[in-house]
């Protein structure tokens, strides 16, 4: 069986050789190992697109069959490696492919992951919610017995690596005929490994529904990519590992996604300012009436509320700063509560600002109470350490000011002109209660 496995590896590994090696075509391949080899990486970056317009074949082997499929890609890459530099080559254990580029409906988030992407490839999108500390893991092992003065090499492999096939994880202290063995730490080989959490992002997640997580792990280059609130994208290998309260007997399984390449998403809008648009912006700065101006321009297609839209205004453009006698600096940061009757475009003036500002988070009363604005320590359950953990599901570090845009209906239902703004509002305490967490 075994046998069998290694012959069709080796088929599929010419193959990803012929793609690796492009000179004949357009060479981009070629210059990114040969820039790989000149930065001394180990991770080659491969456009999924590239291999499905030259093997398409292999590129839909590689999204449900990553098993066998990563490992010829990663001999094809070494023996690639090997003709192009044979010393580079040789000083490095083994070689690693990332993924990038268009996954299909393999593009997932937490809450569509489910058993069907078992053993695929995937690229998934959240935030991160926890991350645990880098680690050392054993990848090999040298040995040294006095009595015969012969050095013992053992390889340790788990269900987290990309062969799949695990070895025993027992460390050798006595050989087979029961000489002691003293271990080489010198020799030993090591690998950095970590474990992330990634969560929904807020604005995807059903409202009164809890965010949904999947488990990451993350080895050797990929460790220390990203930190609790980043929003990111992985590509990554999923897979299910036996329960820890019963293993396969069980009929239960923890899955997690082995990661081979982790990009950044950023929320914030690129903004590309012409020419033009300073020479715009120069000639409404001189207008005397350029407050008017600008929030008839907020939302124009809601009649009416001049007062409110000028107060939005306010909040998206920022208050005047204040300095206090002892050189306290205080942001200008404006909060703003609209009540009113429904359906007089409470939530479309939300929606609005939603759109133009580049980092606006919007959050409900139920989704603020599923995602859960806070940060809290917990303990980690398989290391018993304790650390923040970001509960936002947005950020892990929580700014002592920002601007608020709220909106709510008056208790009533209807806002009653004869009480005051307090009992229409309802709410027992004002306070504005300023924290800063950070992991």
């Amino acid at each position: 069986m075994e046998e069998e496995i290694d012959q069709r590896i080796r088929v599929i590994q010419s193959e990803y050789l012929d793609f690796l090696d492009d000179e004949e075509d357009q060479g981009i391949y070629q210059k990114k190992v040969k820039s790989m080899i000149e930065d001394e990486r180990r991770r080659l970056l491969v456009n999924i697109n590239d291999l499905r317009r030259k093997n398409p074949t292999r590129a839909q082997a590689l999204l449900t069959n990553a098993f066998e499929e990563c490992i010829a890609f990663q001999r094809a890459l070494k023996e690639y490696v090997s003709s192009v530099d044979s010393n580079f080559a040789f000083n490095q254990d083994e070689f690693f492919v990332a993924f990038e580029g268009s996954f299909g409906n393999k593009h997932v988030t937490p809450r569509s992951l489910t058993s069907r992407y078992l053993g695929n490839i995937i690229c998934l999108e959240g935030i991160v919610t926890k991350c645990s500390l880098v680690r050392p893991k054993v990848v090999k092992s040298v040995h040294y017995c006095p009595a015969t003065g012969k050095q013992v090499m053992r390889r340790y492999t788990d269900l987290t690596s990309f062969e799949a096939f695990p070895s025993s994880s027992v460390y050798p202290t006595k050989d087979d005929d029961g000489n002691v063995l003293e271990t080489e730490y010198g020799l030993s080989v090591y690998k950095d490994h970590q474990t992330i959490t990634v969560q929904e992002m807020p604005e995807k997640a059903p409202a009164g529904q809890l965010p949904r997580s999947v488990e990451i792990i993350c080895d050797n280059d990929l460790v220390d990519l990203c930190k609790p609130g980043d929003r990111i994208q992985i590509v990554g290998n999923y897979r299910c590992l036996p329960s820890k309260q019963g293993g396969f007997t069980a009929g239960t399984f923890r899955t997690i996604l082995i990661a081979n390449h982790i990009a950044h998403l950023t929320k914030e809008a690129t903004m590309c300012v012409t020419r033009e648009d300073i020479i715009n912006c120069r000639k409404l700065a001189k207008k005397r009436n350029i407050f008017e101006l600008l929030s008839h321009s907020l939302a124009p297609s809601i009649h009416g509320h001049a007062y409110i839209k000028k107060a939005i205004l306010c909040l998206l453009l920022g208050g005047v700063e204040k300095v206090l006698p002892n050189g306290t600096r205080l942001r200008g940061d404006i909060n703003v509560l609209l009540i009113g009757d429904p359906s007089v475009a409470k939530s479309q003036l939300l929606r609005y600002v939603l759109c133009t500002a580049p980092r606006a988070i919007p959050t409900t009363g139920r989704g603020s109470s599923g995602v859960g604005l806070t940060a809290a320590v917990t303990t980690d359950q398989e290391t018993g350490e304790r650390h923040l953990e970001a509960a936002t599901g947005i950020q892990a570090k929580l700014n002592a000011r920002c601007s608020v845009l709220a909106a709510a209906n008056p208790v009533y239902g209807k806002y009653d002109q004869y009480k005051t703004p307090m009992e229409n509002i309802g709410l027992q305490v004002l306070a504005y209660v300023a924290t800063e967490v950070e992991t």
